[in-house]
C-alpha cells in the first residue's frame, strides 16, 4: 500500500478527493498531508446540487490528530462552485468545520482534553496550541452546543450571581436545576441584564412554561423574573435565607466581641467557627466549647439560638402551618431586640409570600451553588479573564452539558 492509501485511509478521504503526496519531515517532528480536487464539479455549501466548478482558493492548512509523535497538518486548495443561485462559494473540506483551522477530529480530541485537563494551561502543551487557538476551539464548541440544546420545557430554574472582577463587578447565570446545567451566562447583575438573560436561554415557548423559579430576594432578579415569566412562582432560595442569618448572627459576635476586648477575659476569642457551623458537623469538643458560651447568656448567644431555631420553618408539609411557625419565630426576634437579627425577620416578613411558595415548589439553588463551585475552579484553572465572553464561554463549556463535539 502506498502511503497516500495509507493516509486517505486513516482520513476516510474519497472521490473526488485525493492525496497526492505525503512530506514527513524527520527533523521538525512533523508531516504535512497535500490533498487536490480532482473532479470539474462540486456541491454548492449553500443548495447542495451539482455545478462546475469556478476556480481553487489559495491553499489552506488545517491540524490534525497527531501521527505517533508527529505534528500533522493538511493542506487543501478548495475549489470554488459556481451556482448559479448563489453565486461563486467556496466548496466544504469533509475534514473539517467551515472557517476552523483544525480537522473534525482534532477538534473533537481537543474538546475531551480541555474537559479533563486540571487547566487551560495543562490543556495547551498537551495539544501544543497557543491560548488564541484553544479559545477558538472553545467558542465553535459551545456555539455548537447551544444550537444543538433542546427547545423541551424546562419546569424549574435558579438564577444566581457571582462575582467576576473586583469589586462590586458581577456576572448572573441562570441554571435549570434538574439537569444541573448552566443554560445562559450574563454580565452585571441588573434588572435589564436579566431580561436579557432570559431572552438567551429560553424561547417564548419555554418562558410561558416555567413552573418556578428559584432566586435571593435581590430587586432586580424579581422584577425581571415576574415580568417575563408571569406564569411562573417565584421561590426565594432558603440556602441565602441561611447565609442572611448566619451574617446576622456574625454581626452581632464582633460587636459583643469588640465589647469584650476592653475587658481581660474575652470568652468569645476565636469563636467565629462555632457560631457559623451546623452544629451537627461540630467536633464534640467543640460542641462542648458551644454549650459553655450558651451558658454565659451572651447576646451572640440568643442570635444563634434564634437562627437554629428558624431551621424547622423548613421542614413543614403545610404551607399554613409554615407561615404560623413564622409568626412565632417573628415574635421571639422581637422580643430579644438585636438589631442585626430584626433586621433579617423583616427582611423575611416582607418577603413570606415567596418564601412559602417552597411549599408548592420544593427546590432551592443548591444545584446553582455547586455550580458557582464549579465556576470558581474554571475561573482559577484559567488564572481570571480579561473578558466576560472569555469566562462566559468556558462557564458554558464546562457547567452546561451542552453536545460540543463536531
Amino acid at each position: 500500500m502506498q502511503v497516500e492509501d495509507h493516509y486517505s485511509l486513516l482520513l476516510g478521504i474519497q472521490s473526488p478527493w485525493e492525496i497526492t503526496s505525503v512530506d514527513l519531515k524527520m527533523a521538525e517532528s512533523r508531516v504535512d498531508i497535500y490533498v487536490e480536487y480532482m473532479d470539474s464539479t462540486g456541491k454548492c455549501p449553500e443548495c447542495k446540487n451539482t455545478h462546475p466548478t469556478y476556480d481553487l482558493r489559495k491553499t489552506r492548512t488545517w491540524r490534525h490528530l497527531d501521527t505517533m509523535q508527529f505534528s500533522t497538518f493538511i493542506h487543501c486548495q478548495l475549489p470554488r462552485i459556481n451556482c448559479p443561485e448563489h453565486g461563486v462559494k467556496s466548496a466544504q473540506a469533509p475534514w473539517a468545520n467551515k472557517q476552523s483551522g483544525f480537522t473534525l477530529m482534532f477538534e473533537a480530541f481537543a474538546i475531551q482534553v480541555m474537559l479533563a485537563a486540571k487547566s487551560v494551561e495543562a490543556a495547551r502543551k498537551l495539544l501544543g496550541l497557543n491560548w488564541k487557538q484553544l479559545e477558538s476551539i472553545k467558542h465553535q464548541a459551545v456555539n455548537r452546543g447551544l444550537a444543538r440544546r433542546s427547545k423541551d420545557n424546562i419546569d424549574y430554574l435558579g438564577v444566581d450571581e457571582k462575582q467576576f472582577r473586583k469589586g462590586h463587578n458581577y456576572i448572573t447565570t441562570l441554571v435549570d436545576i434538574d439537569q444541573g446545567a448552566v443554560l445562559e451566562v450574563v454580565e452585571y447583575r441588573t434588572e435589564e441584564s436579566c431580561k436579557t438573560l432570559i431572552d438567551k436561554a429560553l424561547n417564548e415557548n419555554q418562558q410561558s412554561n416555567v413552573k418556578a423559579v428559584c432566586m435571593d430576594m435581590w430587586k432586580a432578579f424579581y422584577n425581571a423574573f415576574s415580568e417575563k415569566l408571569p406564569n411562573a412562582s417565584i421561590v426565594h432560595d432558603h440556602f441565602h435565607i441561611s447565609q442572611y442569618l448566619n451574617k446576622a448572627v456574625d454581626q452581632i459576635r464582633k460587636k459583643e466581641n469588640r465589647e469584650f476586648n476592653t475587658t481581660s477575659n474575652n470568652p468569645l476569642k476565636k469563636s467565629k467557627f462555632l457560631w457559623l457551623s451546623n452544629p451537627e458537623n461540630l467536633s464534640e469538643e467543640a460542641k462542648v466549647q458551644l454549650n459553655s458560651l450558651n451558658e454565659l447568656n451572651l447576646k451572640v448567644s440568643k442570635a444563634w439560638i434564634l437562627k437554629e431555631s428558624f431551621k424547622p420553618f423548613w421542614q413543614y408539609r403545610s404551607k399554613s402551618w409554615a407561615e404560623k411557625y413564622f409568626n412565632v419565630w417573628y415574635e421571639n426576634v422581637t422580643k430579644n431586640k438585636l438589631p442585626a437579627m430584626l433586621k433579617v425577620a423583616d427582611m423575611l416578613k416582607n418577603h413570606i409570600g415567596n418564601i412559602l411558595t417552597y411549599f408548592d415548589h420544593s427546590i432551592s439553588n443548591a444545584v446553582a451553588e455547586g455550580l458557582n463551585s464549579k465556576i470558581q475552579m474554571t475561573k482559577s484553572n484559567a488564572r481570571g479573564y480579561r473578558s466576560f465572553e472569555g469566562f462566559r464561554v468556558s462557564i458554558l463549556f464546562h457547567c452546561g452539558k451542552l453536545k460540543m463535539e463536531p
